[in-house]
């Protein structure tokens, strides 16, 4: 019996060191490796965000711009406080369940999580924000107007429209979750999407991102950190 818990616990952190050790080669691998921020002075360009809790990361964009509302695909009533003035709005994808009981590290679960890299129904997490200021865990991200045009375009396309989708109460006052397409599996995680959405953009990203940590090498830090 002991020597079985022996083989089985070693399996496990092998699978586990493996999987890190995967996910970090997986991760340094670029795509669209010749990508480059524009200039700061360069016309047209949108500066967007990419942020993270440690677990998922999300693409926080102006609200509205010459490319795209926002508000059309995420009513601001729809919140708990619609009523503040919302200049950006952060979007993510994920598993539901994993999405709806895991705000945060402390909440980690790993009944659920095992369950959601089996295959999980895709839903999307909205938050607006006021004025969001660059921080370690919102990095500010310059591109062009054809790049954001097309990111704003692959985002919307993973979007149920609001007449045949369910809404959740978010984490927050100024967040939401509703059912979006895809379905969650251990080669398409939360993180990857955003790095997928990034790459199909033609935005410089890891290739395999399952952590978070793996889409935020690849954005600008903060001067000086």
């Amino acid at each position: 019996m002991r020597t079985a818990v022996r083989w089985a616990a070693t399996a496990l952190l092998s699978a586990i060191l493996g999987f890190a050790l995967a996910a970090w080669i997986g991760s340094s691998i670029p795509r669209n490796g010749d990508w480059q921020e524009p200039a700061v002075d360069a016309e047209g360009t949108v500066t967007i965000l990419i942020g993270t809790n440690a677990i998922h990361t999300e693409i926080i964009m102006p609200i509205v711009t010459d490319a795209v509302d926002w508000r059309a695909y995420f009513p601001v009533e729809d919140i708990a406080n619609p009523g503040r003035d919302y200049t950006h709005v952060g979007v993510s994808w994920g598993e539901r369940g994993f999405f709806l009981e895991t705000p945060t590290w402390a909440d980690f679960n790993p009944v659920i999580a095992i369950g959601a890299l089996g295959g999980g129904d895709g839903l999307i997490h909205a938050a607006y924000y006021v004025r969001p200021a660059p921080a370690e865990g919102f990095r500010e991200l310059r591109i062009r107007p054809a790049e954001y045009r097309e990111l704003a375009r692959l985002i919307a396309g993973d979007i149920v429209p609001p007449p045949g989708r369910k809404t959740y109460p978010g984490y927050d006052r100024h967040d939401v979750f509703y059912d979006a397409r895809g379905t969650y599996h251990i080669g398409k995680t939360c993180n990857q999407w955003t790095s997928d959405r990034l790459a199909a953009a033609g935005i410089r990203t890891g290739w395999w991102t399952p952590m978070p940590g793996g889409v935020m090498k690849w954005v600008p830090d903060l001067p000086g950190s």
